[in-house]
């Protein structure tokens, strides 16, 4: 989402700073420079190290404003802001559930009360910075967008794999545990289905979910893949796009594998349901059920004529709404309003996303 918002061509100038870790790949930032984007990195750890090289890229280049985006970053990213005298500061906030603990709270809400706007990537994350306590005056809702022209149509529906992807990091947030019942319980019932499991993340999370499906007698069926560079060709083959997660702040991949045609199957928890309108857009299950995403993808492999009315009316919803550049459109507003120096109630419209 930074790289978007530093890609934009509206003649904003830009500098995007990374924190560097181990898996940091160098030639990805070679990359991002070859495509024009200016990037500098400041050390991931210790943290004030962070905040004095941060502040002094600060000093150096004079921003207008500094944009601090994802847990604990912001937090991070608003100190150096602070100490290096930018006149203007915004937090985006990724996901509604975050480690915060109480000191990270309470500097999360200090600092909001010399932030100009606490961007969440959805009104479900919106809503939960006001539940921690952060202004709510302060506090609005700019959702995640995709570039449109990557997810294409794919493939006719009626040449489509009947299988599910789940694009998706290997993590506890995501349950692939109950993506792996699912697919058990599918082959009791002797309608077995593929299972492309996209994705990296955390290699804990990957070798227990592997050990799963070994005992589970699953593994003919359930594809560990990875990261996955073409993403758009998958999705354009395969019918059912599905995120098991415990929750999350938006579910960009559903929209990705929305936009490319596949019927989307999603845990009924905030943010996915700003996603899937349930029974119109899409299916939404209750999450950690494996028995109700195991009779959601039944009952749509026996009725593919509904199947594929979901995945039509879920291709449209989102490419209305949730295109990159009215993305880039809604934090272009806000930066310029911000850098003349109007307002903060006066942001790019303000509160709740229309």
């Amino acid at each position: 989402m930074a790289i978007d918002l530093c890609a934009d061509d509206s003649g904003l100038q830009t500098l995007l700073v990374l924190r560097r870790k181990r898996q940091t790949p160098a030639h990805r930032i070679d990359e991002l420079r070859r495509r024009g984007i200016a990037v500098e990195t400041v050390p991931g750890w210790p943290h004030a190290l962070t905040v004095w090289r941060l502040a002094h890229l600060c000093r150096a280049w004079r921003p207008h404003v500094l944009v601090a985006h994802g847990f604990s970053d912001h937090l991070w990213g608003r100190w150096a802001g602070l100490l290096a005298g930018v006149p203007h500061l915004v937090q985006v906030e990724h996901n509604v559930r975050e480690r915060y603990g109480r000191w990270r709270l309470w500097q999360s809400r200090w600092l909001a009360q010399h932030t100009d706007a606490l961007v969440g990537v959805s009104d479900a994350v919106r809503d939960a910075l006001v539940r921690l306590g952060h202004p709510a005056s302060r506090c609005m809702t700019i959702h995640n967008g995709i570039d449109l022209s990557r997810w294409s149509a794919g493939r006719p529906w009626d040449e489509r794999e009947a299988a599910v992807v789940m694009a998706a990091r290997f993590a506890r947030q995501k349950d692939h545990e109950t993506l792996i019942r699912t697919a058990r319980e599918l082959l009791d019932r002797g309608t077995p289905m593929p299972f492309y499991l996209a994705g990296g993340g955390s290699r804990r999370w990957r070798d227990r979910a592997e050990r799963l499906a070994e005992r589970l007698g699953v593994t003919p069926w359930v594809h560990f893949l990875g990261p996955v560079s073409d993403l758009p060709s998958l999705y354009g083959r395969v019918r059912y796009c599905v995120l098991s997660s415990h929750y999350e702040g938006l579910g960009l991949s559903l929209i990705e594998g929305m936009a490319s045609g596949c019927c989307a199957i999603g845990s009924d928890v905030e943010g996915i349901r700003e996603v899937i309108d349930d029974g119109r857009t899409g299916v939404r299950v209750p999450p950690g059920n494996a028995m109700a995403l195991a009779d959601a993808l039944t009952a749509l492999n026996a009725a593919p004529d509904a199947g594929r009315a979901l995945a039509q009316a879920g291709q449209q919803d989102v490419r209305a709404r949730f295109d990159r550049r009215s993305m880039q459109a809604r934090y272009r507003e806000l930066l310029i309003r911000l850098a003349a120096g109007d307002s903060p109630t006066d942001r790019a419209g303000g509160g709740r996303q229309p």
